[in-house]
């Protein structure tokens, strides 16, 4: 199924209209249509969203589009970038909330680079070992504020670097802002615009399965798709992520057997290990026994410090025992590899300062 502006909430803020939208909105001021489909091109292949600056405009709708409020919704608050230039922004909006979005070169090039996007202020789900989801959710993020992020990765990295993927593993929890997340996604792959491959885009989700099979119907099973599993059996992943007590294992593998995907197409598991939690040789075998007959990859992911939490990662022998057991049973097994995290860019931390502090014990408890 292709989305079309008709399938799609509306746009939330102006730079979130699709060439269409704008086709008819600038018919109604009584321009051309190709009018629409140059403010498209400014504004989500060029990167320009200051009207003055669309020089092949006529000022009257220059100054129109700028009475209408086009322009930048979110700016760069400040900037922190990591011994292996990972760059993590902190991002400002109008009503003063706050969020994060990481830029990570590939490691043999890094003029190539992954943009982590968030989608929510904060986040719901309250997985322990995520220092978003201790901070609790602020609010939503519209379509306009979670596309201008790439627009504004793709700004700050300059004309030699480029944006080729784009993974939604930010703050929040994407599945839960769907309406939102659908509009950005169809504007981030628009041919008309930045134009990125669906196989590029990646939606992670702690597992709301109504909406798994909802992004599967939309987008064809195009848009890649990754599962914070974390751990294999429902009383401990109901613990340490609370998402587990609604969509219980059974259910989520359920709907990651639905979702549609193509013959070399596979679903990525992402696996924090915890020391002491979800990381012995009885959770490697029984993963293996979850995802079996599902097409999956999985990374592991030792855990990332934050300070809310004293949970930790197991040490690096630990992790790598733990990867050759999947690996020996027949899985595609993948260690990723810390970025950022001297600047608290990595896995798990980007969130709020000033997050109370919780002990193992009462991770367990709560």
């Amino acid at each position: 199924m292709k989305l079309s502006a008709d399938s799609l909430a509306p746009p939330s803020h102006p730079i979130a209209r699709l060439p269409e939208e704008w086709v008819a909105h600038v018919r109604d001021w009584g321009e051309p249509a190709y009018r629409g489909k140059q403010i498209f091109d400014w504004i989500h292949r060029q990167g320009v969203l200051d009207p003055d600056e669309m020089s092949n405009l006529p000022k009257t709708l220059r100054a129109r589009l700028k009475e209408e409020g086009v322009g930048w919704p979110i700016e760069v608050v400040s900037a922190h970038e990591s011994a292996d230039r990972t760059r993590k922004l902190l991002v400002g909006m109008p009503d003063g909330e706050r969020v994060e979005t990481v830029l990570i070169p590939q490691l043999d090039d890094d003029r190539v680079v992954t943009q982590c996007i968030s989608s929510q202020v904060g986040c719901a789900m309250g997985c322990v070992f995520c220092a978003s989801g201790v901070a609790g959710l602020k609010r939503q993020m519209t379509d306009a504020e979670i596309v201008a992020q790439v627009l504004l990765g793709r700004r700050e990295l300059g004309p030699e670097r480029r944006v080729r993927n784009v993974v939604f593993m930010g703050m929040g929890e994407p599945l839960h802002n769907y309406a939102a997340v659908a509009r950005a996604l169809v504007l981030l792959t628009h041919p008309d615009g930045l134009d990125l491959s669906k196989r590029r885009v990646t939606v992670s989700t702690s597992g709301l399965v109504n909406q798994i099979d909802q992004l599967g119907r939309d987008f064809a099973g195009q848009v890649q798709l990754a599962i914070s599993l974390h751990a294999v059996r429902d009383e401990d992943r109901s613990k340490i992520m609370p998402v587990n007590r609604k969509y219980g294992l059974e259910d989520l593998t359920d709907a990651l057997r639905r979702y549609p995907l193509s013959k070399r197409q596979r679903i990525t598991i992402e696996y924090t290990l915890i020391e002491g939690v979800n990381d012995s040789v009885r959770d490697a075998k029984e993963m293996v026994a979850l995802l079996r007959g599902i097409p999956v990859k999985v990374n592991l992911i030792p855990m990332n410090p934050i300070s809310a939490s004293d949970l930790r990662a197991p040490d690096s022998s630990h992790v790598t025992r733990f990867q050759e057991e999947l690996t020996r049973r027949g899985l595609s097994v993948f260690i990723r590899k810390t970025r950022g995290d001297d600047v608290a860019a990595a896995c798990g931390q980007l969130a709020f300062h000033g997050e109370s502090r919780r002990s193992p014990r009462e991770h367990a408890e709560g």
